[in-house]
């Protein structure tokens, strides 16, 4: 990943918390016919490994379970928060018109050794696992015992696991670290003036980007 210093995240913990608060990930492999590329549902187990380990699940007649059992590495790609940033925000604009648009987003990418998984007893627990990552915020959660056991028993012999231990990770946060603060203070005013929907990218530059009383 391309990485300016001003953009550049290491810390293993924010890392983790981007995958966790954007769990759908992009897994990304090699096989017969070249890249294979699925957007998957992930859980990250922090205790696990160096740098943790991410797990998944993939349905029993995707070609790329069978190719994964092949490879010795894969990519997972994680997307954050982002959106357009137009130059109108900028401060700079009415002082010298010197800029441009950008895009700000943030990213997480993750490398590993996959291991396909075929065990109802894993694919249990992790579907328990998943589906509580999304449910416990929930006034009423749905937990997969909810469900007929004969049920789950059908619909998990139509998937296979996936277990990734993170073998390397990198974290790009471009949140308008490169501006000067005026044009910082804009940007955050422009996300917002323009509805609810821009405030984690709204919230996240004014973290990143130390905007005073943002």
């Amino acid at each position: 990943m391309y990485q300016p210093a001003p953009f550049a995240e290491s810390r293993l913990d924010v890392l983790h918390d981007l995958i966790r608060m954007h769990p759908l990930g992009l897994l990304v492999s090699t096989g017969a016919q070249g890249l294979i590329a699925d957007s998957i549902p992930f859980l990250v187990y922090p205790g696990e490994g160096e740098f943790g380990t991410l797990r998944a699940h993939l349905a029993r007649a995707n070609p790329h379970g069978r190719a994964l059992q092949g490879v010795d590495d894969c990519l997972i790609a994680f997307t954050g928060p982002q959106g357009y940033i137009t130059p109108s925000w900028y401060a700079a604009k009415a002082e010298h018109g010197k800029v441009a648009p950008t895009w700000n987003y943030a990213a997480v990418h993750a490398w590993g050794k996959p291991r396909v998984i075929d065990d109802a007893a894993w694919l249990l627990r992790f579907v328990g696992d998943l589906t509580q990552s999304q449910e416990q915020a929930r006034t009423a959660p749905w937990a997969v015992e909810d469900a007929p056991a004969d049920f789950v028993e059908g619909l998990l012999r139509a998937v296979v696991g996936v277990e990734i231990p993170i073998r390397c990770i990198e974290g790009k946060f471009k949140m308008s670290q490169n501006r000067p603060m005026p044009d910082r203070v804009g940007v955050v005013e422009g996300l917002r003036a323009e509805g609810p929907m821009n405030e984690p990218l709204a919230a996240l530059i004014a973290q990143r980007g130390d905007v005073p009383g943002a």
